[in-house]
């Protein structure tokens, strides 16, 4: 993965993402499962591990911070989800992503 002081943008990150095979676009269903947008393939914590994420701000109002996941599934899907930070922020997501930090799922320095 690239220096991450290079990426400006969320559209640049997810483009050079996509180029890296990260082409799905995940996010935590109701019960609490990642899943592919089209609801074909579902995933608990154990069944995934984040391989980088990228964090953006707002460059006028700090509502705008958002996070960027880049995720491998064990079945080798590999994808991005999403979330924003503070109120606006998805309680799914963040509890999903704590049950991975959790599960010995920490970012691994060599993939980078």
């Amino acid at each position: 993965m690239q220096d991450k002081v290079e990426e400006r943008s969320l559209v640049n990150v997810l483009n050079r993402l996509r180029k890296d095979g990260f082409t799905f676009d995940f996010k935590v269903s109701s019960e609490g499962r990642l899943c592919t947008m089209e609801d074909k393939h579902t995933y608990t914590p154990d069944q995934v591990r984040i391989v980088d994420f990228y964090r953006f701000e707002g460059e006028s109002n700090p509502d705008d911070m958002s996070i960027l996941y880049a995720i491998e599934t064990n079945n080798g899907l590999r994808g991005t989800l999403s979330n924003s930070y503070g109120p606006y922020a998805d309680a799914k997501v963040d509890d999903f992503l704590k049950q991975v930090e959790d599960l010995g799922k920490n970012l691994d320095k060599k993939d980078k």
